[in-house]
């Protein structure tokens, strides 16, 4: 159940109050005890603080400085880890994490072992530490998105204990470690009565005396019944609460509500420590990874690697090299380079590495071999990048050949719908018809050819990057170098479409977009053939397209793709685009900017515990649509309107707008564009309101409302050699009849699934998809499977679009052992000259053994050696050495399923006392401290 909730009891008394539940105003290490706090409050807390430590770390291992940020913020957080450009990717991130924290209470609001409720200590501690697990193997895959998925379902239900439990009562202060720990005991569980009545809003005392006296463990229950004497959850829909009370510190006003700031502060501590057990296992570049906050740009590239395919692939490869020498070691470096090569009948795998030179080697052994029968296997390709690629990646498709799997195109299209990434085509497969004609802008007015290409066969390439906000570009393999500048330019981190137009049939407009002060290096995209346009900057200036190079800019053609670069020092304020053309066109205006947006919709449900999911499909016609939205850009970024924009018009549709804090916004629409439409966002940048300060963006992506819909239940992890059953429902608002039904994954795993189902007009029917997973399958895997849903004459349809990771079962639960330190100290004066070092023997015993030794904080050497001992165990000796400027030290031993232990966490040349090491350090035998001062013998715990 959500906890720390703004409005737990009122929400159906005041429905219209349901917009509090995204709120999340409060600011990192500022308690503020007016606002109750929110899942997404603790959850976005603990991650700004747990970044800002990693950050913090690396710093001063590096000899640097960390300055930390007050307030923490996203854009504060970002900017003092040196990783600006990733500002937007850190907070999609954290939204996902809170998107599926939220799902908790949409999907498994009855289930009590999701919230700790009916003292379900023990099944509520295992789906954290399998889920634990789940984000540690997916991590470790590089399978981010499924990660995140997992970790926010596991928060929401560590955090759940905080208020749901006693633990508060209790008089604790510091987490429960044991919830994280699948080794360790959840132990003096209540088994008896624990609870009387109280009178009144306000219940102090009704936890029994001897349930606090003996530090007994119990929850509230929740529902109709509970047994007698047992604790209730409390608030106006537990009836077993009823003229009882209960004991739930969701909000301020909840039963047990002046308790309600401690343990939001507590379940910030817990999640935290949870946290730092992912950053221990996985080390803290993946962490980072992990948060979004070191993703700048990433290259990503499907590539035709059939016969014919050879200077294309040359090309690709001189693109690449030119980017990654000119971007290496700058702001602008891609974090991530992808590779997905395509032949017939094969295509894949996903390659995908952090260092550009090993890219480089993988572009180097890509050669042009087999094909010859033209179709080839590109948009299974191409599903297989867009599921293993961040979020809103650009994404580049090198192709001489139309699609020999486009029966995939709905399915691609639903992908792009979902991650919201843009698809570029260079296609050199066009057929050019020559004509000659004189040019306005020829050179001492010579009369010059030109090309007019296409392919009708690239016609499912064209609708895929119209639906993706990119581009279809139709060259000569001659003149394919002349396009390949579209790369360097759209893969920045920090690029946000401004507008963009699609006018299919064709017809002579107008078109205006403003253009902030934040934006820098403006560019204007035209594809068509042969289309004539002027185009005017603020300040009057003109340039039509018959001049390449004019008053305004440099205008680049090269087959049906025009680019436009205006280097005139005043662009800021509105500019006019007028386009006639007798051939389909699109238009698209983008620049860099910090000031950007985030945008999902949302199903919203009004229950005791509000909470909301994000719509994993098309949203429905004939119902209210929500949309959530994030601003990306600090807190001087507000939103004043958006609007739902028609693809093939001007047209468009305002909706009702509510401010939910933190930069997010709800946004209700009673009706919905019938066609394909984008998402455009207006606002202010500062407290003014002077059109100097208004800024628009506008999604590159396209999307659809449907008659159809198409709903998935809640499923877990998969497992190697096991087959998982995929419940589903289709139902139609609109006529019945037979609908086709198509399922997809993108790791060709077996599937099985019903070819159709009949509705009624208004009617829904049930179906299932099972899915056997490969025995060899590794743990950490994620599949993506897609259900689609057409209706009986084809004219509507939608998807669900379900991302499962496959989980090996865990039998190793215990963590390394550290059983013997020894620190040897020889500091003198001068700590500059002068050093120490520590010594430890790390075991797994009977586990799957030990993987890593990590230093979390401290800056001196580590290294490892693995010796046999006497009794045939594997110890990995540690030593660790560090100049006596730097003391801290924080050890941590991994084994290889991701089992944490701690093995030092102190400042070892301060000589605390026994008792205080003893409760800073895990198990082990005998640590020796030795200085010029001081020798003691310590008994670990």
């Amino acid at each position: 159940m959500m906890i720390f909730t703004n409005l737990l009891i009122k929400t159906l008394i005041y429905p219209n109050l349901i917009m509090i539940l995204m709120a999340s105003q409060t600011l990192a290490f500022i308690p503020s005890w007016s606002k109750p706090k929110t899942h997404q409050d603790i959850t976005r807390d603990a991650i700004l603080q747990t970044t800002a430590d990693i950050c913090r770390s690396r710093a001063l291992q590096e000899g640097g400085s960390f300055i930390l940020p007050d307030p923490l913020t996203v854009e504060s957080v970002a900017e003092a880890c040196h990783s600006s450009d990733s500002a937007k990717d850190f907070q999609s991130s954290i939204n996902k994490i809170n998107h599926h924290n939220a799902w908790v209470d949409f999907w498994h609001f009855f289930s009590a072992r999701y919230h700790f409720d009916n003292e379900e200590f023990l099944s509520g501690r295992d789906l954290i530490t399998k889920g634990l697990g789940t984000v540690k193997d997916s991590v470790n895959k590089q399978r981010y998105q499924a990660a995140r998925e997992a970790l926010g379902k596991i928060l929401h239900t560590l955090q759940d204990f905080y208020s749901h439990s006693n633990w508060i009562e209790l008089g604790k202060t510091e987490p429960y470690a044991n919830l994280i720990k699948p080794d360790t005991p959840i132990s003096n569980i209540a088994d008896s009565k624990t609870c009387g009545i109280c009178n009144g809003d306000v219940c102090v005392g009704n936890i029994l005396d001897e349930v606090i006296a003996q530090q007994q463990l119990t929850s509230g229950y929740f529902g109709l019944f509970k047994p007698k004497g047992k604790c209730s959850h409390g608030g106006t829909f537990d009836l077993s609460s009823w003229g009882q009370g209960g004991i739930n510190k969701d909000s301020s006003d909840s039963s047990h509500g002046y308790l309600h700031n401690l343990a939001a502060s507590v379940a910030t501590a817990a999640t935290r420590e949870l946290l730092q057990d992912i950053r221990a296992a996985v080390g803290d570049s993946e962490f980072l990874r992990l948060m979004g906050l070191s993703q700048t740009s990433v290259l990503c590239f499907v590539i035709d690697t059939t016969g014919s395919m050879s200077d294309d692939i040359a090309e690709v490869r001189r693109v690449t090299s030119s980017i990654i020498d000119n971007k290496t070691g700058t702001a602008a470096q891609p974090s991530e380079y992808i590779l997905v090569p395509f032949n017939d009948p094969d295509y894949g795998p996903l390659i995908r590495t952090t260092d550009p030179n090993v890219f480089k080697q993988h572009l180097s052994a890509l050669t042009a071999t087999g094909g010859g029968d033209a179709p080839e296997m590109c948009l299974s390709a191409l599903q297989l990048a867009l599921t293993g690629s961040p979020p809103q990646t650009e994404v580049f498709v090198f192709t001489d050949a139309d699609a020999k799997d486009a029966w995939l195109k709905s399915t691609v299209k639903a992908l792009i719908e979902i991650t919201k990434s843009k698809v570029n085509f260079m296609l050199t497969n066009a057929i050019g018809s020559w004509r000659r004609r004189r040019s306005a802008g020829a050179i001492d007015g010579q009369q010059q050819f030109s090309t007019r290409l296409f392919n009708p066969l690239n016609q499912v390439y064209h609708d895929l990057a119209q639906a993706s906000g990119g581009q279809a570009i139709e060259v000569t393999k001659v003149t394919l170098a002349q396009a390949t500048d579209i790369i360097a330019v759209t893969s920045r981190s920090t690029l946000v479409t401004l507008f963009q137009a699609i006018r299919n049939p064709a017809k002579a407009e107008n078109f205006s977009v403003f253009v902030d002060s934040s934006v820098q290096n403006l560019t204007i995209y035209i594809t068509g053939n042969s289309p004539n346009y002027l185009l005017t900057s603020p300040s009057g200036v003109s340039q039509s397209s018959t001049e390449l190079n004019g008053e305004l800019g440099l205008i680049q053609r090269v087959g049906n793709f025009h680019t436009v670069q205006p280097n005139i020092s005043e662009q800021t304020g509105l500019w006019h685009f007028s386009i006639n053309s007798t051939q389909p066109y699109t238009i698209k205006v983008v620049g860099q900017s910090e000031v950007s947006f985030l945008s999902d919709f949302v199903e919203l449900s009004q229950g005791p515990h509000p909470s909301y999911a994000v719509l994993n499909s098309r949203p429905t016609t004939k119902t209210n649509v929500t949309v959530l939205v994030t601003m990306i850009g600090g807190s001087s970024v507000k939103l004043t309107e958006l609007s739902l924009v028609e693809a093939s018009s001007s047209n468009s549709l305002n909706g009702t707008l509510e401010d939910v804090g933190s930069g997010q916004y709800l946004v209700t629409f009673n009706t919905i564009p019938a066609g394909e439409f984008t998402v455009r966002v207006v606002g202010q940048i500062g407290s003014s309101r002077s059109s100097d300060n208004t800024f628009q963006r506008q999604s590159p992506t396209q999307f659809q409302a449907s008659t159809v819909t198409v709903t998935t239940e809640p499923v877990g992890t998969a497992e190697p050699g096991k087959q998982l059953t995929l419940p589903f429902t289709v139902a139609t608002n609109g006529s019945g009849g037979s609908f086709n039904i198509r399922v997809s994954n993108d790791r060709n795993f077996d599937t099985l699934f019903n070819k159709s189902l009949t509705l009624e007009s208004g009617g829904s029917a049930n179906g299932t998809v099972t899915l056997t997973v490969p025995e060899n399958t590794s743990s950490g895997t994620d599949v993506t499977v897609t259900i689609q849903a057409d209706a009986p004459d084809g004219s509507d349809s939608n998807y669900a679009v379900l991302r499962l990771a496959v989980i090996a079962p865990r039998t190793d639960i215990t963590p390394p052992l550290c059983e013997a330190v020894s620190i040897n100290a020889n500091c003198s004066g001068n700590c500059s000259f002068s050093s120490w070092y520590l010594t430890a023997n790390v075991t797994d015993g009977n586990g799957t053994g030990i993987q890593s030794v990590r230093v979390l904080q401290g800056n001196g050497n580590l290294s490892t050696t693995t010796v046999l001992s006497d009794t045939g165990v594997n110890v990995t000796v540690v030593i660790y050495n560090s100049s006596c400027c730097s003391s801290d030290l924080e050890l941590v031993a991994v084994d290889a399923v991701g089992n944490v232990a701690t093995c030092f966490k102190s400042d070892p040349l301060s000589h605390p006392s026994p008792q205080r090491r003893s409760t800073l350090l895990p198990r082990a035998s005998v640590i020796h401290i030795i200085s010029s001062k001081i020798m003691c013998k310590i008994k670990w715990q």
